[in-house]
């Protein structure tokens, strides 16, 4: 009886139909990107703004002031120092409303003190905003005592990242990938479209976590489709082209920000195209793999038939029946990532990598914005660095495997964020030139990760296995903000140093892993047992390839 990779040899491993379903399928980067990296846009900070004064307005129609007349007139100008904070949480204790206020000179009605002796009250009527595209900061207020919730919308949806590891990995391991994945498409559009038009900052969390649980269902249950029904030579393709997709969304992102005026216009653009994938249900055809891991032998090879029709191929009457695993069919848990000494070890070694990677990737994106310029233009550049890191991972792991570049690029980003943080002021080129490379590192690094984590996992496991580990990713962006803005108020470069040694450290630890190119991916947990025992007795030589590769 014919193993499932013989099978797909012979139905061919990347032809036309897997081309089809990868190129599919790898839309859901773009839209998850948006999600991912969108806040940077609905939460944008005003230009410039100050507490609405009750009764300014119309003293500002009768006596016919501009909105910089009216702020001039009104708020405590910023040469009266940090008293006042310019006016955009404090006002003067002051009735505008009297008939009897000077147009010419307000202020001499109510007093012939000097401005610095006026009292002064919180805002209490809101906040008047200047700003070329409304944001959430506007549309619910977020500044002052409130700023802090803006971090919290970026929070929730991590935490809902987390969440979506945990469940929604979990139900496409034990109800199909291609089931949770329509499920999670219809949720996170569904979702969407209410975060568009959320009343209140408080329906905009609830929604916008939910967002995440769904979002995150979407992309890791894609990801392991595609990895799923590919032979092991294309595997390597089709998991960093995925994330060249990803990569193409955070660049088209800042175009739809600059076009779309308001921040519900940008929502409504990045989430209506998840009603679009809810077609593949036609086109996108269930995991062959994960069936023969429930059983599910004949529907399995009914795929496969399929498979191979539209490759132009021909399985022969020998493949009747594919091999199903004697493993008993039981609902993975996280003691079965931990049972064994080597699945254990991965496990450790990969939820800490994918802790680091996220941390110091979002962490390097955010910095964009503490040391200033045009963020239109330094975020699509910030996305445009990426795709050599695709390329060069391309080029790499094909020819000296997945585990050296891994552990050099932790290590190229973690040496360069240390360089940058003691280049003097003066050299900004040169500054600009090493955190780009160190940028460059840290996403081939999380680029990587995801390759390895699939294909170091068995079958049974996989989809929750992948999941469970990348939720260190999702607490990984949870500290991010927090550990960048805190530690740059005590001083801006201090986050490059705690982002230098959590790079090197990870860059040391991934050389623990087996290497995992070319070989087939495996089935059950004895399969991976084995390979590290087989390859530590070949001094790293994999002894079961399955394929030949460059």
């Amino acid at each position: 009886m014919p193993s499932f990779d013989e099978v797909l040899k012979e139905a061919g491993e990347f032809g036309r139909y897997q081309k089809r379903v990868f190129f599919l399928l790898c839309q859901t980067g773009i839209t998850f990107s948006f999600l991912f990296v969108g806040v940077v846009f609905l939460g944008h900070a005003p230009e410039h703004y100050w507490c609405r004064i009750p009764g300014a307005a119309e003293l500002s129609e009768r006596c016919g002031w501009t909105l910089e007349e009216e702020q001039n007139y009104t708020v405590p100008a910023p040469n009266l120092v940090n008293r006042f904070s310019s006016g955009q949480c404090e006002r003067f204790d002051i009735e505008w409303n009297n008939t009897s206020v000077s147009c010419a000179n307000p202020l001499s009605h109510f007093t012939n003190r000097s401005l610095g002796n006026v009292a002064l009250t919180p805002c209490q009527d809101g906040w008047v905003y200047k700003q070329s595209h409304s944001t959430i900061i506007s549309e619910y207020n977020l500044v002052c005592a409130n700023a802090w919730m803006l971090d919290l919308t970026q929070a929730v949806l991590n935490l809902g990242f987390l969440t979506g590891a945990f469940t929604l990995g979990y139900a496409a391991d034990r109800y199909g990938r291609i089931r949770i994945y329509l499920y999670s498409c219809l949720g996170v559009g569904l979702c969407g479209l209410v975060v568009a038009f959320a009343p209140n900052v408080y329906v905009f969390l609830i929604f916008r976590f939910l967002q995440g649980v769904f979002g995150k269902g979407t992309w890791m249950t894609a990801y392991v489709i595609v990895t799923e029904i590919v032979g092991s030579d294309q595997r390597r393709i089709v998991g960093i082209v995925i994330q060249m997709f990803f990569t193409l969304g955070i660049m088209i992102l800042p175009g739809i920000a600059y076009l779309v005026p308001t921040w519900q216009g940008i929502q409504l653009a990045v989430t209506l195209p998840s009603f679009l994938f809810l077609l593949y249900y036609w086109a996108v055809p269930e995991s062959p793999r994960w069936l023969l891991t429930r059983k599910k032998g004949e529907k399995a090879l009914n795929i496969m038939h399929t498979i191979a029709k539209h490759n132009g191929k021909y399985l022969s009457p020998y493949y009747s029946e594919i091999t199903v695993t004697d493993e008993e069919v039981s609902n993975p848990s996280f003691l079965d990532l931990v049972r064994t000494p080597h699945m254990r070890k991965y496990t450790l070694i990969l939820m800490y990598a994918w802790f680091t990677s996220a941390l110091i990737y979002q962490g390097l994106v955010m910095r964009l914005g503490i040391i200033g310029g045009n963020l239109y233009l330094d975020f699509f550049i910030s996305g445009a660095v990426e795709l050599p890191a695709a390329l060069l991972i391309l080029l790499t792991i094909d020819r000296i495997g997945r585990r050296l570049p891994f552990a050099i690029s932790n290590i190229v980003a973690g040496v360069a964020c240390l360089i940058t943080a003691f280049l003097p002021e003066d050299t900004l080129w040169l500054k600009t030139t090493v955190a780009t490379l160190g940028r460059l590192g840290i996403t081939m690094a999380f680029e990587i990760v995801y390759l390895v984590n699939s294909e170091l996992y068995p079958t049974i496991l996989r989809n929750f296995g992948v999941s469970l580990c990348s939720s260190l990713c999702d607490i990984g962006g949870i500290i991010a903000p927090f550990l960048l803005f805190r530690l740059a108020a005590i001083w801006m470069e201090l986050p490059l140093i705690i982002f230098s040694i959590l790079a090197v450290i990870c860059g040391i630890l991934v050389l623990f892993l087996p290497e995992t190119k070319g070989i087939s991916l495996p089935e059950t947990v004895e399969d991976v047992e084995q390979l590290s025992s087989l390859q530590s007795k070949s001094g790293g030589k994999k002894k079961h390839q399955d394929t030949s590769y460059i």
